[in-house]
C-alpha cells in the first residue's frame, strides 16, 4: 500500500511532524526527516491493521494533494 505523506518542521517542539491524509489520526514526529519518515511507516501499519481488526474499511485509493502558493504583498 501506498500513502502520501506530509512532513512539517515544527519550530516550536524541534521536529519534523509526519501525517497522513488518507488516514486521519496518522501521525508521529521525529527529531530527522528520516527519523520521522521511519516511524511514519510504522505508524501506518498500525492504523491500517487497526482499521482491519475492528471491521473498519482501509481507504483502497489515496488522496489528492495540490500545493497553492500564494504571493502576499510586504
Amino acid at each position: 500500500m501506498r500513502f502520501k505523506v506530509i512532513l512539517e518542521w515544527d519550530e516550536e517542539t524541534g521536529v519534523y511532524v509526519a501525517t497522513v491524509p488518507a488516514l486521519p489520526g496518522c501521525a508521529t514526529q521525529g527529531r530527522t526527516r528520516e527519523e520521522a519518515l521511519e516511524r511514519v511507516k510504522e505508524a501506518i501499519a498500525v492504523t491500517v491493521e487497526g482499521l482491519k481488526v475492528t471491521g473498519q474499511p482501509v481507504p483502497s485509493g489515496d488522496v489528492d494533494i495540490s500545493i497553492a502558493e500564494v504571493v502576499i504583498p510586504a
